[in-house]
């Protein structure tokens, strides 16, 4: 009897340190969303800003190419002329020359897929008239920012 007795006084207390409780569970599932939910935009912004450097790159190498191009022609080229994709190699930005003739160019790259979260420098425009070179950069078609989300955007 007396062996009973000592059964029924411990059995409680492992059953207590059996392991968590579902309310446990959810309760450090619910944390650790928080945590991921204010942790997570703290670190898309340097993903953005390091994948930015893609759509820079392909704009200054389609301005060597222009600059190549017109010292062999009268003119600016077109994306078909020079040889160009109109997409940067992993597909983050799509590449144009909206302009070109004899006394400039002006060529844009717009951010697409995961990329187009960068809202701010969504599409970066290099402009070149007359030996002036003009960076831009906006949300939209106008590539409307001010001076300093220009350099934030180019890295000036």
């Amino acid at each position: 009897m007396k062996t009973t007795r000592t059964m029924s006084i411990i059995h409680p207390r492992r059953r207590a340190a059996a392991g968590f409780t579902l309310i446990e569970t959810l309760a450090a599932l619910a944390i650790v969303g928080v945590l991921a939910g204010i942790a997570y935009p703290s670190f898309e912004g340097p993903i953005l800003k390091a994948r930015r450097t893609e759509g820079l790159v392909a704009l200054m190498t389609l301005q060597m190419a222009q600059e190549r191009w017109r010292s062999n022609n009268r003119r600016y080229a077109t994306l078909s002329e020079l040889g160009t994709s109109a997409a940067t190699p992993t597909r983050l930005y799509t590449l144009q020359v909206v302009s070109a003739d004899e006394d400039g160019y002006e060529l844009r790259a717009t951010a697409m897929g995961v990329q187009a979260r960068d809202r701010a420098c969504r599409r970066l425009s290099l402009s070149v008239s007359g030996g002036n070179v003009v960076h831009a950069s906006g949300a939209d078609a106008e590539s409307s920012n001010d001076a300093s989300a220009n350099r934030r955007c180019w890295g000036l």
